[in-house]
């Protein structure tokens, strides 16, 4: 039985890794992404190269997008040329991007129309945890659609949780996770700066407590990040990171899916003012741990030396 062609439209830090198991997994992959060098990137690894979104998705069975935000989702989907035009009927888009719940729904809706379908499956990994097939998806569509893509998930982990067949089931399990990792994040700034304030050594504290009562992924990658104030992509710790303009989308669509649904999430409104603060500090391209250093300045810690010098602050920039 031959594999069912793959159109992949998105080749940023997860994208490309998802569209490499794809390709190492024998499927024919044809790929599209704004800049040039990363298409040409895929090319060499034996996908082939799209002119256009319209174009990667006219002749896919199975669309994945792999896009920011809402808008820009939004855009290269709607319109003469956009990729429910060009999808054929009995064809599958399925969007891996954290986006508000209403988004999913609403393209599911418009893809039944013209006789496709859409299953919402954001993704928590970092980068590298994609590469080395160590992600897992959370997932919102009709069974049926899930079933299909099920395979081409199952190339980059087999972690699939399946939350029924509501298209914007998997985005609220999404947005759930990163505000609870935001709020990690946040937590992690205040203890250690409790600790750093009074004599203790950062470092060591959460040392301490990420090897005990805290054991887990997120307090160790991310707080050895807060521990370390090691914040800009590309550095060991951090490896190609998490904008932090992307962390304050994700807790923005977190607050109006709370709103809507009346669930009130009051310390994901404090996580917005410390994220935007942030970002008004210009950090908005450095790791959303970043969001850490409000912390201890309120404190009258220096922090600039963990700042690139862009920033006013004296590390160099060693962005990848």
């Amino acid at each position: 039985m031959s594999k069912q062609k793959v159109g992949f439209i998105g080749l940023g830090a997860m994208g490309t890794p998802m569209a490499m198991n794809l390709l190492a997994a024998g499927y024919p992959v044809e790929v599209f992404d704004v800049l040039p060098a990363r298409v040409a990137q895929l090319v060499e690894s034996g996908a082939t190269a799209a002119e256009s979104s319209f174009a990667a998705a006219k002749s896919a069975d199975v669309l994945f997008t792999m896009i920011p935000n809402d808008g820009i989702l939004k855009a290269i989907t709607y319109g003469e040329k956009g990729i429910l035009a060009a999808l054929r009927e009995g064809s599958v888009h399925v969007s891996c991007s954290t986006i508000h719940p209403d988004t999913s729904r609403e393209l599911e809706t418009e893809h039944k129309k013209k006789g496709c379908s859409f299953v919402g499956a954001p993704i928590f990994a970092r980068a590298d945890g994609v590469a080395k097939k160590q992600a897992s998806f959370v997932v919102g569509g009709a069974a049926d659609a899930v079933a299909q893509v099920r395979p081409l998930l199952e190339t980059t982990s087999d972690n699939i949780f399946v939350f029924g067949e509501d298209a914007g089931a998997g985005n609220v399990a999404k947005l759930a996770g990163n505000f609870m990792i935001a709020s990690a994040i946040e937590s992690c700034a205040e203890a250690l700066s409790l600790g750093e304030k009074n004599g203790l050594d950062r470092e060591a504290l959460m040392s301490m407590l990420n090897s005990t009562i805290f054991d887990c992924l997120i307090y160790k990658g991310y707080g050895n990040r807060v521990a370390a104030r090691s914040h800009v992509p590309g550095e060991p710790l951090v490896g190609p990171g998490f904008q932090l303009d992307l962390g304050l989308k994700d807790v923005t669509l977190a607050l109006d899916c709370a709103h809507k649904s009346g669930a009130p999430m009051p310390f994901a409104s404090v996580l917005h003012d410390r994220f935007l603060a942030a970002q008004a500090r210009g950090r908005g391209k450095l790791d959303w741990s970043a969001v850490a250093l409000n912390a201890s300045e309120e404190a009258g810690v220096d922090v600039s030396q963990a700042l690139p010098e862009a920033l006013g602050g004296k590390k160099p920039d060693v962005a990848a």
